[in-house]
This record gives C-alpha cells, structure tokens and sequence, in this order.
C-alpha cells in the first residue's frame, strides 16, 4: 500500500511513467500544515467526498529521504475519496481546493502525518514531519447517498446480450481503449428489481479500457460507446459478472442477471 495514504483502493491503470518532481524542503520542520501551489491547474477544484486520481513523490521534512513515490513507469495512480479519513490528516485537508491539472506541495506536521506510530519502514521515524508533491490527475465529482435517484427496475428474465436503455445522452467526449473511465453505479437483480449494491456516497468506481482490465467484462460492455455525463441502464447477462457464479456478498444467486443504472463521471489516459 502507499505509506502516503495507508489506503486499499488504487487505480486499476498503469502510470505511463514520468520523472518525479524534486520537493523543495522547508527551512525548518513544519508545525502547522503549509499548502504550497507548485502548479495551478484549470480542472474543477477538489472537495470533501470527491474522488481524486494523483501522482505523489513522500520524503523526509528534515533531509529529503524519498520514502514513497508512484511517478516510475508501471507505477498505478493513486485513487482516494477526500475527507473519509482513508488518508492521513494532512492529505484530508491539505488537498481541498486543489485543482485538477495542477500539482502541490504539502508540508505536514507529525500530529497530521503518521506522529509516534509510522509505518514500517525505515525511512520514516517517530514524529517525523512529511512533505509530498502531488500531481493531481483528475477529481470526479462526489455524490451523497441521499442524493441517489430513485430507479424502478421492471423485474425480468435472463437475456442472452447485454439489454441497453439510454437514459440521458453523455455531451462529453466516449472514452477511447487503455483509457481509465470513472463511473458512479447503481446495481440491482433483474428477476426482481431489489437493488444490490451503490457507489453513491462512495467513492468513484474506477478501472481500465485496456486488454488486462480485472474488471467484469458486462460492466465494460455496459459502458461502450458512451460520452462523459451519459447514464445508461443496462441489463447484464449472469455470465458476465462475478463469472455467473453470483455474490453471497450482495446475496446474488448464481444463474441471476443484474441491471445496472450507471453514470460515466469522466476517464484519463
């Protein structure tokens, strides 16, 4: 996992790899969070509960040990819901109002790092204050809960392809191959419309357009051919997700088609 951000959720895409930044140390360890725009960007400014995708290169306040970067070719962007606490204190805070396209620089404290309990590692000690710069790639939007449309799934029998229904035409540009796309989904059991699962009020689901994509191969087909700010509603045969075998996690018998109602946020190369 990063030391960054002691977090189980990273982009499915490859980093196509480019020099990492030089971070320039502060003259004395910080006491207090220092914000520093290295670079403006011209994307939207990221906010609590938004998903964003950087690159980061960690090192040591005090002489510039590097002890985390994911800038190297075959290094994965870096995926974080903003203002959940699955990063450290000065990630939280420190990226709010950070833009898209742009990239910081953070000082942090130890009381906003790892304090008298770092990782393991060698690099970092107790107390230790961090500074990072982080490119940020892209920052979809977030959705609470409550604020989930309310969607009447029509209950139906299998299908032997995927059944699409336009809901909303997309005005954005459709995501090419080796592109990462980010959507927001709603899940349901087709046999009798209960929904499942939702990615409202969580993070964006994020994976890859490319040949070695982990993900099922219904919620790529569902998403083809679809331009940014669309929502489709697809009903997805078994066989293409959860290898038809069905989701005691979501209480899915297997041999049961999904539908799922599905937002495309954006993507990234």
């Amino acid at each position: 996992l990063p030391l960054a951000a002691c977090s189980s959720s990273a982009a499915s895409t490859p980093a196509k790899g480019s020099t990492a930044p030089t971070v320039k140390l502060p003259s004395a360890a910080p006491t207090s969070l220092v914000v520093t725009d290295i670079r403006t960007g011209n994307g939207p400014k990221a906010a609590n509960g938004d998903t964003l995708i950087v690159r980061y290169t960690g090192v040591r306040s005090a002489d510039g040990k590097e002890f985390d970067s994911n800038f190297a070719a075959g290094k994965q962007p870096f995926e974080l819901m903003l203002g959940t606490g699955t990063v450290i204190k000065g990630w939280d805070q420190g990226l709010v109002g950070a833009q898209e396209g742009g990239e910081r620089q953070l000082d942090i404290p130890a009381d906003l790092a790892y304090g008298a309990n770092p990782p393991s590692t060698e690099v970092i000690k107790p107390n230790d204050a961090l500074s990072f710069v982080i490119d940020i790639i892209k920052v979809f939007p977030g959705a609470a809960k409550a604020d989930q449309p309310k969607f009447t799934i029509t209950p139906a029998g299998n299908v032997g392809a995927a059944k699409v229904t336009e809901l909303t035409a997309g005005t954005g540009d459709t995501p090419p191959v080796g592109s990462s796309v980010a959507l927001r989904l709603v899940l349901y059991r087709a046999d009798t419309g209960a929904e499942l699962t939702s990615t409202w009020g969580g993070p964006a689901l994020v994976f890859d357009l490319g040949p070695t994509t982990t993900t099922y191969p219904g919620f790529v087909e569902a998403i083809t051919g679809m331009k940014v700010g669309g929502r489709r509603q697809v009903q997805i045969p078994y066989g293409s997700v959860f290898k038809g075998q069905g989701s005691k996690r979501l209480q899915l018998p297997a041999g049961i088609d999904v539908v799922v109602v599905v937002d495309l946020l954006g993507f990234y190369s």
